[in-house]
């Protein structure tokens, strides 16, 4: 790493008016740079922890005047450590978590360095949620500008078809708000490519009332329950409602001696309607079952347990059509197995996103720039371990467990070609190439809202839009 000049890193630190500052002889520099992942951690030489957007703009200019690296923080779960630079200037928004409401129009105003757990306690103060993220301590502005897929997506769609606005600090220092009336070009970037515009440092989301408990929770089978479980899962996506979801998880719990068939599942309503829809898995007569009532607050913290900091990471997106293929999911879960038996380090999980997509489907692919919308479902593939030798073999395995699916994926499209983009970009590490091109056929207007808002590319660290 080099380090960044004292007379340089002066001309920031005298500029600045209310942050909290980092350099590598700084005490506390070592959790300044700490992050979900080990693989994400790189070695910055200045972080700085704004409290105001004034501070954000002067740090983000003296950046480009100095030559130095950028990197922009929120939650910080980027396992592949876009939120982190080696030598450079991180602007970590951690500080800047307030959440506002408006209980009148309904909405939550919230700052770019809130997690989603900010949010879904400041809305339940008011009976009000909104649709975010299903692992709570998940950074608002990464998953918002990537989309964005959350329990309440059935009824309500995406995080971005509920975005009223947001206020950027542009590359070149302006300070500027983008909604559907004021700089719609860019309202519309934001919405599914927006780690390539600016430093947003605050969202207004339209929330909804959710003053009921939801019916949520955890329930488990042993393997060779798989096809019976999955049998079940197609029929619900037989008969969608929007008031309910589930994730297959494919993992293996601590102290058990093999993976094993997790669903946690939803429904936003009673505990006697969520029993009714759920009553083909029940009746499956599951080891473990942790389903109860909850308030909406508490939802987005069941995953928490297999979301914990620390140790090394990668995930691979992965996607599928239903109706789910029992043999295709046994020959994963077989693998999965045989890995860990293999390599008693590695932990893998498998998580199968099963929602009703409608809603989302009813925007058209081009109101937004996110290119994921249709009827494929999201899967993501978790692995976790502490020797960073490891790193490229286990990374190797992950892509050719991605490979599969998309494999699965083409069989099942069987010729059949749709515009759609089937990688949710969230979900796509910088670097794997499991599409052609993760914008689609929004690619060559993001180009024209690039070269506007960010000629120069200082924003590039995520996805960034490519030029003609």
């Amino acid at each position: 790493m080099t380090s960044i000049p004292d007379s340089t890193l002066r001309a920031l630190v005298d500029n600045l008016k209310s942050s909290d500052i980092f350099t590598p002889s700084s005490e506390g520099y070592l959790d300044s740079i700490r992050r979900w992942s080990e693989t994400g951690v790189k070695q910055a030489g200045v972080v700085v922890m704004p409290t105001e957007t004034d501070d954000v703009r002067t740090a983000l200019l003296w950046a480009q005047e100095h030559g130095i690296d950028l990197a922009v923080k929120g939650g910080g779960h980027s396992v592949a450590g876009t939120s982190s630079s080696d030598g450079g200037l991180v602007i970590d928004l951690s500080r800047m978590n307030k959440v506002t409401a408006d209980t009148e129009k309904k909405t939550l105003t919230v700052q770019g360095g809130a997690v989603w757990k900010d949010v879904d306690e400041a809305g339940a103060e008011h009976g009000l949620a909104a649709v975010g993220g299903t692992v709570n301590h998940t950074g608002v502005g990464g998953l918002t500008l990537g989309g964005g897929y959350g329990w309440l997506s059935g009824q309500y769609g995406l995080t971005i078809d509920n975005l009223l606005a947001a206020t950027v600090v542009l590359a070149d220092g302006q300070v500027v708000t983008a909604s559907a009336t004021e700089n719609a070009d860019l309202f519309w970037g934001l919405r599914g490519a927006g780690y390539n515009f600016g430093v947003v440092v605050d969202f207004t989301f339209q929330a909804y009332e959710q003053k009921t408990p939801v019916y949520a929770g955890i329930i488990a089978f042993t393997p060779d329950k798989l096809e019976s479980v999955v049998e079940q899962l197609n029929v619900l996506f037989e008969n969608p409602d929007p008031r309910s979801g589930a994730i297959i998880i494919l993992a293996q719990p601590p102290g058990a001696p093999t993976i094993m068939v997790n669903v946690l599942v939803f429904y936003n309503g009673t505990n006697e309607e969520g029993s009714q829809r759920y009553a083909g898995l029940l009746a499956l007569e599951p080891v473990v079952n942790m389903i109860e009532a909850i308030p909406y607050s508490l939802l987005n913290a069941l995953q928490n347990p297999m979301a914990t900091y620390g140790d090394r990471k990668s995930f691979k997106g992965l996607f599928y059509r239903t109706p789910m293929d029992a043999q295709f999911l046994r020959s994963m879960l077989d693998e999965l197995n045989a890995k860990v038996q293999e390599h008693p380090d590695i932990i893998p999980a498998m998580l199968l996103e099963c929602y009703d997509m409608r809603k989302i489907c009813n925007v058209p692919l081009d109101a937004t720039a996110f290119a994921n919308r249709s009827l494929t479902q999201n899967g993501l593939l978790n692995l976790r371990w502490t020797d960073a030798s490891k790193d490229g073999e286990y990374r190797a395995w992950a892509r050719e467990i991605q490979a599969k699916f998309k494999a699965q994926f083409e069989t099942q499209l069987n010729g059949e070609e749709t515009a759609a983009v089937p990688q949710y970009i969230n979900y796509a590490e910088p670097g794997d190439v499991i599409v052609n091109n993760i914008y689609g056929n929004n690619l060559e207007r993001l180009r024209d809202v690039k070269a506007k808002y960010d000629p120069k590319n200082v924003f590039h660290k995520m996805h960034p839009v490519s030029r003609a």
